[in-house]
């Protein structure tokens, strides 16, 4: 039984020409694997923007309201936000600058969107 369900198992992964959300599950493993490598790279990036944030946290409010500053330069290169995208992205934490000056989470979680 188990040597009939291995064999048509690939067959059935060829069955359709339509993507699907599920992929093809000979290559699960291997999309796991990689998963993981990713997220754990993407822990490591949000800590280090949180870090800056939670540490400097008085310093990168004032380099927003200002516009520009080191610590939020610092914080924006370690999220990964393209230099093109940072005056529009400035721009919208400014307006936003209320909601992080009471919630530094939120200001980490808005720099590591904008950094995708």
């Amino acid at each position: 039984m188990f040597r009939v369900t291995l064999l048509a198992l690939p067959m059935l992964a060829a069955c359709s020409t339509d993507a699907n959300h599920l992929g093809n599950p000979l290559i699960w493993p291997f999309n796991a694997v990689q998963t993981g490598i990713g997220n754990a790279a993407y822990q490591q990036r949000r800590g280090a923007v949180e870090l800056i944030v939670k540490s400097e946290f008085l310093a990168i409010l004032a380099d927003i309201s200002a516009g520009t500053g080191p610590v939020l330069t610092r914080a924006m290169d370690t999220a990964r936000i393209p230099g093109q995208d940072r005056p529009t992205r400035v721009l919208q934490l400014q307006g936003d600058l209320g909601l992080y000056s009471a919630n530094p989470g939120a200001l980490v979680t808005a720099l590591m969107v904008f950094g995708g």
